[in-house]
């Protein structure tokens, strides 16, 4: 292999590598912002929050899997004021009497700059520190008025698929990957 020809193969490889990526996170943007357009638009109490929030961050696929011992990964974005801010991860693991595979998705709204702010300036933060975190499940989210808001971040699972037992965001660490 001449140098030329190697030269031209380490191009064509940079350049599909950069390719690649962009065209993950575009598609992890679009997944995202569809994601939480269509959460808005099957729970009257995300549009609400929505409405009020300074910032969304959106996990649009989680995985979680486990037997006795479970993981759980996913990518998301942040957008704020509409705009993207960022990607993200999530990770969690845990322990006990657990067996299946589960896909879901969650969005945080933050609601305060205090919040926002909290995001934007931690390496990485687990959900239980920081800013208090409220997860709105699906009893909460019938009596739900944007006259109840007092939290700075506001949690919303969605898409659940699969089985398993024990769904909740408390305890994931949240870390910024760009």
């Amino acid at each position: 292999m001449t140098i030329k020809s190697t030269l031209k193969y380490l191009a064509t490889l940079i350049l599909t590598v950069l390719l690649t990526s962009g065209t993950a996170f575009a598609s992890l943007t679009s997944e995202s912002r569809a994601a939480l357009s269509q959460l808005k638009s099957q729970n009257s109490a995300a549009a609400k929050v929505s409405s009020r929030a300074l910032a969304v961050l959106v996990f649009p696929n989680v995985v979680k899997a486990g037997f006795m011992v479970g993981a759980q990964e996913g990518q998301g974005i942040l957008f704020v004021q509409g705009r993207l801010n960022g990607r993200y991860r999530t990770v969690a693991a845990s322990y006990g009497f657990q067996a299946g595979v589960q896909k879901y998705g969650y969005a945080l709204f933050f609601m305060n700059q205090k919040a926002v702010d909290w995001i934007n300036n931690t390496r990485g933060w687990e959900i239980g520190t920081g800013p208090s975190v409220v997860l709105v499940d699906k009893g909460m989210a019938r009596s739900f008025t944007s006259d109840t808001l007092h939290s700075g971040i506001y949690a919303f699972t969605f898409d659940q698929r699969g089985l398993m037992a024990g769904l909740g965001v408390q305890g994931s660490k949240i870390t910024r990957i760009d």
